[in-house]
């Protein structure tokens, strides 16, 4: 009785999920109806900016905003009701930018060192935007809830059987796998739609491959097997990268006429 009642359960939270098609690539997601992922983003936006030491450097931000405005342009009605805001915050060390839901967008100073020109700022904002246009977040939580639901009924159906717990650690390690591929699939689909709005916006979508190329020679990746981590290979990133080229320069060579590159 107990494991009927989790299964339906979880039968009607998966009724309830709609189908989100993803821009730029068609793929359609599963995401569940009250993850409200803008108004987490944007209260998590909010906290950031009064947590971390936002940038003074005049410079600096003029040039994250002028290339986000374009990528935000390339970006177009794919992010509905997004209230647009480029921030550039203060802390040399760290490599890294980021997008949440709503349209908001944090790039670190430290990012800004490594970049040699706007197209490779913009690869790693149009990436970073691609997650948010994609709503990987609110795919990722919804699986988890699915795979946590089902975890429950599975606990409840196979509580008679004398495997009870092996099966269990079987569906654990079964599930953690899945969610590791699942966060790499996310990595390589924001990759190609990041150089796709790059592209669009005017950006040579080719410094994709060098700034990779170059974060590699950071060793960012450290030792970790690919298929156990949440990330592709450096490697891997490149080769898809220089595989999706001929797909994405006619965007670049059509946005140029627009933005007189």
């Amino acid at each position: 009785m107990k494991s009927r009642l989790g299964l339906g359960l979880l039968t009607g939270v998966l009724l309830l999920a709609g189908c989100y098609t993803v821009p730029e690539t068609g793929r359609s997601s599963f995401i569940m109806p009250f993850v409200d992922d803008v108004a987490q983003g944007t209260a998590a936006f909010t906290d950031l900016k009064a947590r971390e030491k936002i940038s003074d450097d005049p410079a600096a931000n003029e040039r994250v905003a002028r290339i986000g405005r374009r990528i935000a342009a390339a970006v177009g009605d794919a992010l509905p009701g997004a209230k647009w805001e480029f921030v550039v915050f203060d802390a040399p060390k760290t490599v890294n930018a980021f997008a949440l839901p709503g349209g908001k967008v944090g790039v670190y100073s430290g990012l800004l060192a490594l970049t040699d020109s706007d197209d490779e700022i913009a690869i790693v904002m149009g990436h970073e935007i691609g997650h948010v246009t994609a709503r990987h977040g609110a795919e990722r939580m919804s699986k988890g809830v699915a795979a946590a639901l089902l975890g429950v009924a599975l606990d409840v159906g196979l509580k008679e059987n004398r495997n009870h717990d092996l099966l269990l650690v079987a569906y654990g390690v079964g599930a953690g796998g899945a969610m590791l591929k699942f966060s790499r699939d996310n990595e390589s689909e924001a990759d190609f739609i990041g150089i796709r709005y790059a592209a669009k916006a005017g950006y040579d979508p080719r410094a994709a491959v060098s700034f990779w190329q170059k974060m590699e020679k950071q060793g960012s990746s450290g030792a970790v097997p690919a298929f156990l981590s949440t990330h592709p290979t450096h490697e891997r990133r490149v080769a898809d990268l220089q595989g999706w080229m001929p797909q994405v320069l006619p965007l670049y060579e059509a946005a140029k006429l627009k933005y007189g590159n």
